[in-house]
C-alpha cells in the first residue's frame, strides 16, 4: 500500500517515534545530498487500512532496521507550506526499542529503504545545539513519559 496522498484541501497524515534510549534520542535527517542541517524523529506517512501504531513501526524499521514498541501519543503536530499547498498533521508517539538491545547494537545502523542520510542517538544537552523540528521536540522527549501529549500550532515548513 502507499501512503496517503496529499488531498486537495486536506492535510497529509504522518506518525513519528520518540525513542529515547538510555538518555539519548534518536533523531534522524532524511534530505537528500545533505542538502539540509534539520532533525527530526524517525517515521512518514500513514497507508490506508492500517492502524497508526503498525503504520509506525513500519516506518521506523524502514528508516533505521530497528524494532520498536509503540506506546502513548505525545505530541500533534501540524506545519504547511503555502506555496505548494502542502498541509501535513504529524502524531508523534512515544516508542521504546523492541526486545533486549545493548548499547553496542546501536551503532549497527541499518537503512533498507535509502531514506535517511545521517543519525544521531543526542543527549539533551547535544540536541539542544542542533536545529530540531518541530521546536517543541526536546522538551516531550525528555519530559516524563506520563505526560499529556500535547499540541504544537500550524507552523510553516522549513528545510
Amino acid at each position: 500500500m502507499s501512503a496517503l496522498p496529499h488531498a486537495a484541501g486536506g492535510p497529509r497524515l504522518a506518525v513519528r517515534a520518540v525513542i529515547v534510549h538510555r538518555g539519548r534520542l534518536l533523531l534522524v535527517n532524511a534530505y537528500p545530498g545533505r542538502q539540509s542541517d534539520l532533525w527530526c524523529a524517525p517515521g512518514g506517512g500513514v497507508e490506508r487500512g492500517t492502524g497508526l501504531p503498525d503504520n509506525l513501526a513500519r516506518e521506523v524499521e524502514e528508516e533505521t532496521g530497528l524494532a520498536i514498541e509503540v506506546g502513548r501519543l505525545c505530541l500533534v503536530n501540524e506545519f504547511h507550506a503555502p506555496d505548494r499547498d502542502f498541509h501535513q498533521v504529524d502524531l508523534f508517539f512515544r516508542a521504546t526499542l523492541a526486545g533486549d538491545v545493548a548499547d553496542a547494537q546501536l551503532p549497527g545502523w541499518a537503512d533498507p529503504e535509502g531514506i535517511v542520510n545521517r543519525h544521531m542517538w543526542a543527549t539533551e544537552g547535544e540536541a539542544a545545539g542542533l536545529r530540531i523540528k518541530p521546536d517543541s521536540l526536546l522538551r516531550i522527549a525528555f519530559s516524563p513519559a506520563g505526560t499529556d501529549a500535547s499540541y504544537d500550532p500550524l507552523e510553516i515548513l522549513v528545510g
